[in-house]
């Protein structure tokens, strides 16, 4: 519950793409709104400002000379005010526009209004805001503390000031208080306070029962006025209140019974209180992403604009990935504009270990760990950072993902669909046979992997590509050698395809007939060994290309060459 309370308490969401791993600097001696101390600092400060907000109008009004102890209390007060002042001075704040921290001293300044005492009351609306969308708290009840509020202080207020008027007229037989109480200034103050909120709220009310009205002009226009705001008040008490009871504020009513929905389902399926959370952490993750209406407005462009903004935001990022390194820019345009931006909340699953392969994904800022499940016990392998991809062995390997994935805190991932993947992939030749080679060099470092999982991996990747051919069958003893030693020369795993041809000294010429198309092992010697497979006619003891070259390296064959062995 905590981590779901965190959720929007804490730092705004990262903004999409590349640019979500910046850090934020701001300038020396400046005060990020977000820093912890200060969130503190804040909570303390709205203690006061209730306090203050209720004190001033009473003081005012009814506490002409002040004790010594009611003025050291406000002089307290008033210090810490004082100090929140200079402080506002270096306090940086979130542009509306560029959802950036503003640090510029000038601009900071410019918000002079929020060293007014009352203006600080706005942090009381933003702490009602953060209160309704508090799971934890009773929505109704929540809205109905803030209306209450709203309508005692302006009860108190416009009571304190109608006495302060009278209190000051020069005749007190002529004010609405001296009429009915002709010696209000020897009654003690909780007789006039209450004589005060009585006639404050009849009132505003609207029930007038004229033992109490204005005497003089001054508290006529007072009363005029009075009246028209509570005009405004009414409604807006009514408003709110018929909202409340009909239907709530539609959004945050859906998120609450959409929250009140998975609690009964887990309640009511017996699940663990692990699971429980991380549905609810979904469910407030994706409320508040949908307040953000990124998607939508995505959406609502045409393709060529979007794909600009997906190249702008997520190329970055595509370019550190190491299964795409090496390929065409073409081949990256169509990867990164098939691309959707994803939330996912603190340990949310993203893929669970042996589950069908679905999406790959690429983790854009936050922590993804990778755990795998041994002998019942499941074990983090390592903790991925950004710009790392997960799930693709699963994908392009067409089999049950290897691992598990769990999100560490709010990340920011790009998804990309299976099929839209391997479409790509078999439309770029070129481009699959980097990203296969890849793949493979990957797995080839991976010591959790076996022969036996790494080359069933391998021969299913190269069928569905269209990169393995029957014949591999031949040599496949000798790619298991290779795949054992995984000691980083191997060249069997770049699955490069050669031709292979027996150069007769007899005929002078290729013999058409013993031409061969293999997979390209690791060494000569084992190249050797092949061809005398499929040559056994045959002595062979020299190797040479076309323009009849002797290759003495496996490593200067290419993908594609046509070899020439030659007999004693």
């Amino acid at each position: 519950m905590e981590t779901i309370s965190n959720i929007f308490h804490n730092d705004p969401l990262p903004p999409l793409g590349a640019r979500a791993n910046q850090s934020i600097k701001l300038r020396k001696f400046i005060i990020s709104p977000y820093d912890s101390r200060y969130r503190t600092w804040e909570t303390f400060l709205l203690v006061l400002v209730v306090y203050s907000a209720w004190i001033c109008p009473f003081e005012l009004a009814y506490l002409r000379n002040l004790s010594w102890k009611v003025s050291l209390v406000d002089n307290i007060i008033d210090s810490f005010f004082a100090i929140d002042i200079i402080l506002t001075f270096f306090l940086a704040y979130l542009d509306q526009k560029s959802y950036l921290l503003v640090d510029d001293p000038k601009r900071i300044v410019a918000r002079l209004l929020s060293m007014l005492r009352l203006w600080r009351l706005r942090r009381l609306s933003e702490l009602f805001a953060r209160l309704e969308k508090d799971i934890r708290l009773n929505y109704y009840w929540i809205r109905c503390t803030k209306l209450i509020s709203v309508t005692l202080f302006a009860v108190h207020c416009s009571g304190c000031f109608n006495y302060l008027i009278a209190d000051r007229y020069p005749n007190p037989a002529r004010t609405w208080i001296g009429a009915a109480i002709p010696n209000y200034r020897s009654q003690n103050l909780w007789v006039r306070y209450v004589t005060a909120i009585y006639w404050s709220i009849t009132t505003l009310t609207t029930t007038g029962y004229g033992d109490l009205h204005a005497e003089n002009q001054r508290e006529m226009l007072f009363s005029i006025c009075y009246m028209l705001f509570n005009l405004g008040l009414t409604a807006y008490l009514i408003g709110n209140m018929t909202n409340l009871v009909v239907q709530g504020s539609c959004r945050t009513r859906n998120f609450r019974d959409t929250i009140h929905a998975a609690s009964q389902f887990a309640a009511r399926n017996q699940l663990p209180g692990h699971i429980k959370d991380e549905m609810l952490s979904h469910i407030c993750l994706r409320y508040k992403t949908e307040g953000l209406k990124q998607k939508e407005t995505l959406d609502s462009l045409p393709k060529g604009i979007r794909s600009s903004i997906a190249c702008n935001l997520f190329l970055p990022v595509i370019e550190k990935v190491y299964l795409f390194h090496g390929v065409s820019f073409t081949c990256m345009i169509q990867l990164v504009t098939e691309m959707e931006a994803e939330y996912y909340p603190p340990r949310e699953v993203v893929i669970l270990q042996n589950e069908a392969p679905r999406d790959v994904y690429i983790l854009v800022s936050g922590a993804v760990e990778e755990r795998v499940e041994i002998d019942g016990t499941e074990k983090v392998q390592e903790v991925l950072c950004n710009g790392e991809i997960f799930g693709e062995i699963g994908v392009i390997c067409s089999i049950p993902q290897p691992c598990a994935f769990h999100t560490i805190k709010v990340s920011q991932l790009l998804r990309l669909n299976t099929a839209v993947l391997k479409n790509i992939i078999k439309e770029n030749s070129d481009d699959r046979r980097v990203i296969l080679n890849n793949l493979s060099q990957k797995m080839n470092q991976d010591h959790r992997f076996s022969t036996e999982v790494m080359e069933k991996s391998l021969q299913m990747m190269h069928q569905h590509f269209g990169e393995y051919n029957r014949c591999s069958a031949l040599n496949q003893d000798n790619e298991k050698n290779e795949l054992k030693a995984n000691n980083g020369h191997s060249m069997a795993l770049e699955w490069k395809r050669v031709t292979i041809h027996m150069y007769s000294q007899r005929n002078k010429r290729p013999e058409a007939p013993l031409a061969k198309v293999i997979n390209l092992p690791g060494s000569l010697d084992k190249l050797f060994a092949i061809a005398c497979q499929k040559f056994n006619n045959y002595r062979l003891t020299k190797l040479v290309n076309p323009e009849f070259a002797e290759i003495d390296d496996i490593t200067v064959i290419r993908d594609g060459d046509h070899l020439f062995f030659m007999e004693i």
